[in-house]
């Protein structure tokens, strides 16, 4: 299979050195992304460059996979607007590990094969570097003219907040790693994002002006959202891969509400299914949209390889808990954590728990936990059939709430009308 035909239909490839892909049609090459470790998960903004890898894998390559240890302490300007805050030692090396763990479970690591995976770490190298050896060795073979040329740079200079040394030197650091690897590793492949391209060229020129080598590169355009809005970002934030920090139910979620135009394009980008079956996919998309059954495989793709089956078939689950019927037994059958998973965003009340185990009047138990604004409209809804406790249907027999009716003995999901959701919480 040839690399950079397969990233180009899935719409990965945006600038791209001369000679590469002739390069990676040749031999084996070994080829590396960066990845910043300001947090201790990777988010989905990762997704690409981390498929990336596994594409330069899955076609015979060796994917190196660096965690910046180094470059987390100074923080890359590339086309942002202001300074980021250093991280500590002890901050970073958190980091490092949470997000070393994720990427060994997208990369074949078994280093039997001759292309695995392999994770370096940029401070390996830095940490015994010292400033006067790197002005010397690396700082030299570049010139300032060149550094100022790069568009990342010219903006940052001429914009309110000027540039600190510190973040002007970042494309030296970046390209000493790239040089690090060709020398170290016969690594002579650099991808990144778009926004990566001057501080990749930068490695490319180090090499050849420092060892006379030839390196290559290529990048992937920047994701963006049909509406406008950002990648990757919600209301709630970045959209996790860490199940810790966005829950398998949610990351479903954002991917099942991808609008037709995104999921179009998603479906290439963030999935490993072949062309025959994206255009297939495509094609019954055209057919009948309202089925919705591009987001529901996106959806399916993503939650299987950030998280696992199990969590998919969870999400499923829980996405039919709000929106059918027959779910009461689901409903029972979640622990507190799922539920609290699926019920995310539902209006909650608290209520002490002693009234309901008294056994709580129904009525003024809707209306002293506000669900209803009085107890004559909560009458008026309880005669009409329109409330249920638990997806159960209350009939206007029924007049007591009592501990029975507690899920994990502290939980009730209360609804009014078709669409209204209210979570009560004992306490």
């Amino acid at each position: 299979m040839n690399l950079i035909d397969e990233l180009r239909w899935r719409g990965l490839v945006q600038d791209i050195m001369p000679g590469t892909e002739e390069q990676l049609n040749k031999e084996m090459t070994s080829g590396y992304i960066g990845f910043d470790p300001t947090a201790d998960s990777l988010h989905i903004g990762s997704l690409v460059p981390i498929l990336l890898l596994v594409h330069l894998q899955r076609t015979g390559h060796k994917p190196y996979a660096l965690v910046g240890g180094a470059t987390g302490m100074i923080g890359d300007p590339s086309f942002k607007s202001e300074e980021r805050n250093l991280l500590d030692e002890a901050t970073l090396k958190h980091n490092l590990a949470g997000v070393k763990k994720q990427l060994e479970k997208f990369l074949d690591f078994d280093t039997d094969k001759p292309n695995a995976a392999v994770m370096v770490n940029n401070y390996d190298w830095f940490k015994s570097f010292t400033f006067l050896d790197f002005i010397r060795d690396v700082g030299k073979h570049i010139t300032v003219n060149y550094m100022m040329g790069k568009d990342s740079v010219r903006k940052r200079l001429e914009g309110e907040n000027g540039m600190s040394f510190t973040e002007f030197t970042y494309q030296l650091v970046q390209g000493y790693d790239f040089y690090w690897l060709y020398q170290n590793k016969n690594c002579k492949l650099q991808m990144g994002g778009s926004d990566q391209w001057g501080n990749i060229v930068t490695g490319t020129e180090l090499i050849r002006r420092k060892a006379g080598g030839e390196a290559f590169a290529f990048t992937c355009p920047l994701v963006t959202k049909a509406d406008g809005g950002k990648f990757g970002k919600t209301e709630k934030g970045n959209v996790w891969l860490d199940a810790r920090k966005t829950s398998p139910y949610q990351f479903y979620q954002f991917w099942l509400n991808a609008s037709d135009e995104d999921a179009q394009k998603w479906v290439k980008m963030f999935t490993l299914l072949s062309k025959e079956e994206v255009e297939q996919l495509l094609t019954e998309h055209a057919i009948a949209p309202h089925t919705r059954i591009l987001q529901k495989r996106l959806a399916q793709e993503l939650t299987v390889f950030v998280h696992s089956q199990e969590d998919y078939e969870f999400a499923i689950k829980a996405s039919d808990i709000l929106f059918s019927n027959d779910t009461a037994e689901i409903l029972q059958a979640l622990n507190e954590e799922q539920l609290l998973q699926v019920l995310e965003g539902v209006p909650t009340v608290e209520i002490n728990k002693q009234q309901i185990l008294e056994g709580y009047d129904l009525i003024s138990f809707l209306a002293d936990t506000q669900i209803f604004p009085s107890k004559g409209e909560a009458r008026k809804m309880l005669q009409g059939g329109g409330i249920a406790i638990n997806k159960i249907k209350v009939g206007s027999d029924r007049s007591t709430v009592v501990k029975e009716d507690l899920l994990q003995d502290k939980y009730m999901l209360v609804q009014k009308g078709k669409k209204n959701y209210y979570l009560v919480k004992t306490i």
